[in-house]
C-alpha cells in the first residue's frame, strides 16, 4: 500500500475502504503482525467499518476478514487518506485521537472507548508505534501510556485484558496498571480491540538483560558465570519469585482447581499428538521420539494433586520487564496462534515455568547460532543456562503458593512440559529459522538424557 502503487487522494471513507481492501492481499504478508504468511490470501472482505473522523484527514477503523485456503480470520486496521502507506498507526496525530476517545469514554457507531473506573487520562498526547512489536501493534503516548491494538482479533474478551484486570483488583505488584480498553461487536460478540496500560519508559526487557549477561560471559575468557560482573543469577531468582507471585495472585483472583484423571489424560494425548505432527514434518526429530514418548507418559506418575488455574500461557524472557521496583509480566493473551479455548483453559502453572526455562536456554545459545562449532563457548553457554535455570526455579519455589509448591518436586511433569515446548520450537524453527533448529534439538537431547523427579 505504498504511495507509488496507490496514489490515493480520496477523502470519502467508503471509497478509501474499498481501495484499502483491494490492496490488502499484497500488503498484509509484508506486515510483521500478520499471522498468515505461510499461505496465499484468496480474498479480503470488510466486516465492520467505523468512521472515527470524516473531516480531513479521514480516519477509519476497519475490521476485515482475511480468507486463506484453510482459514478465515479477522484483522483490524486503522486507515487514513493522508498517510503514505495508509496505516494510520504510524501517524502520531491520528494515533493520538485514539487516546482522546478513551479519555472521553466515547462510543462511535458501536465501537466503545472507555477508561477504567478509577482512572483519569491526559489528552492531546501524540502516539508512536513500538517497532519491536510482532503479533500486535503498540502505541506509546508520551512517557505515560501504552495502547496495544490486537491486530488479529479473537471473539470475546481478550485474556490479556481479563487477566490483568483481575490481577489489578487483587493488588498485584508485578503488572503494569490497566487504564482502559477499546471494544466492539464481532459476529454478535463483544470483542476486545485494544487495551491501554501504564507505560514504564525506563523498563528493560528480560531478553535484553539475559543476552547481555551471556555476551559478558563469552567475552571473559576463563571466568565462570558467578565470577562475571554481568552475572544474571540474582535477577533470575527474583524473576522466579515474581512469576510465582503472579500465579498466586491469579489463584487468589480467579480460583484454582485440581486436575482429574481425564485432564491429565488429555494433556498427555495433546503432547503426543503434537509430537506425531511435528516428527512427520521434521525428520531431525525422529531419533528422540521414543524418549519423548516415555517422558510424556511419565507425566501421569506425578505424585500428589496437580493444581490448574489461569496462567500467562506464553511466558518467556521477552514477556517480562525489569523496572527500578522489580520484575513485571506483560502480554497475558497466551500463545497468539493457539485456539482461544486453549488460551483461556485452566492449566498447570508449571507450563509457565517450563516456558521460562526454555527461554533461558535460548538466551544462552543465541550467540552460537550460525557460528562455527566452538566447544569452549558451548560449555560456557550450558553453564550459564544451568545456573540461571536453577536460580529461577529456586526463586519460584520461595514464593510459590501451597497449591503449586516447589516445581523441582514435580520433576516428571515439569520435564514433560518443557519437552512439549521444545517440540513446538522444533516445528517453529524448521518452518521459519532453520539455522536455529539446533537449539531445541540439543535441548531435547540433553533433557531426555536426564532422569529426575
Amino acid at each position: 500500500m505504498s504511495t507509488e502503487m496507490n496514489p490515493w487522494t480520496s477523502t470519502d471513507p467508503a471509497t478509501l475502504v474499498d481501495e484499502v481492501v483491494a490492496e490488502l492481499p499484497e500488503w498484509l504478508p509484508a506486515q510483521r503482525w500478520f499471522g498468515g504468511k505461510d499461505r496465499k490470501i484468496t480474498g479480503v472482505r470488510p466486516l465492520r467499518t467505523t468512521v472515527l473522523s470524516e473531516a480531513d484527514p479521514v480516519l477509519v477503523h476497519l475490521v476485515v476478514e482475511v480468507e486463506q485456503p484453510d482459514r478465515h480470520e479477522p484483522y483490524q486496521l486503522l486507515v487514513s487518506d493522508t498517510v503514505d502507506n495508509h496505516d494510520a498507526t504510524g501517524d502520531p496525530e491520528l494515533a493520538g485521537r485514539l487516546l482522546d476517545l478513551v479519555a472521553d469514554g466515547a462510543t462511535v457507531d458501536g465501537l466503545v472507548f472507555e477508561h477504567e473506573p478509577d482512572v483519569e487520562l491526559n489528552k492531546g498526547l501524540r502516539g508512536r508505534p513500538i517497532t519491536a512489536e510482532q503479533s500486535n501493534t503498540s502505541l506509546v503516548f508520551g512517557s505515560q501510556y501504552i495502547l496495544k491494538l490486537f491486530r488479529k482479533l479473537t471473539l470475546g474478551e481478550n485474556p490479556d485484558l481479563v487477566l490483568q484486570r483481575a490481577l489489578h483488583r487483587v493488588g498485584c505488584e508485578h503488572i503494569a496498571r490497566p487504564l482502559g480498553s477499546i471494544t466492539g461487536r464481532l459476529n454478535g460478540q463483544v470483542t476486545t480491540v485494544g487495551m491501554l496500560q501504564q507505560f514504564l519508559p525506563d523498563a528493560v526487557d528480560g531478553w535484553a538483560m539475559a543476552t547481555t549477561s551471556v555476551r559478558d560471559l563469552m567475552a571473559e575468557g576463563d571466568l565462570h558465570a558467578d565470577e562475571v560482573g554481568g552475572d544474571f543469577a540474582g535477577e533470575a531468582q527474583r524473576l522466579g519469585q515474581a512469576v510465582a507471585t503472579v500465579h498466586a495472585d491469579l489463584e487468589r483472583a480467579l480460583g484454582t482447581q485440581h486436575a482429574d484423571a481425564d485432564d491429565i489424560e488429555k494433556t498427555v494425548r495433546a503432547m503426543t499428538a503434537r509430537l506425531d505432527s511435528v516428527v512427520s514434518a521434521v525428520p531431525e526429530l525422529r531419533p528422540y521420539v521414543p524418549a519423548l514418548r516415555e517422558a510424556f507418559e511419565a507425566a501421569r506418575d506425578t505424585p500428589g494433586a496437580i493444581a490448574i488455574q489461569h496462567i500467562h500461557g506464553d511466558l518467556h524472557l521477552g514477556q517480562v520487564l525489569r523496572t527500578v521496583h522489580g520484575w513485571l509480566l506483560i502480554d497475558f493473551e497466551g500463545e497468539p496462534g493457539a485456539p482461544i479455548a486453549e488460551r483461556t483453559a485452566l492449566r498447570s502453572p508449571l507450563r509457565d515455568v517450563a516456558g521460562m526455562l526454555r527461554s533461558f536456554d535460548y538466551a544462552a545459545h543465541q550467540l552460537l547460532v550460525g557460528q562455527p562449532e566452538d566447544h569452549q563457548l558451548a560449555v560456557r553457554a550450558l553453564e550459564w543456562s544451568r545456573r540461571n535455570r536453577a536460580a529461577f526455579t529456586e526463586g519460584y519455589a520461595e514464593a510459590a503458593s501451597g497449591s503449586v509448591g516447589d516445581p523441582r518436586k514435580r520433576g516428571y511433569l515439569l520435564r514433560a512440559f518443557e519437552l512439549d515446548k521444545a517440540v513446538y520450537e522444533v516445528a517453529y524453527e524448521y518452518a521459519n529459522r532453520p539455522e536455529w533448529l539446533t537449539v531445541p534439538l540439543s535441548s531435547i537431547a540433553r533433557i531426555t538424557g536426564e532422569v529426575k523427579r
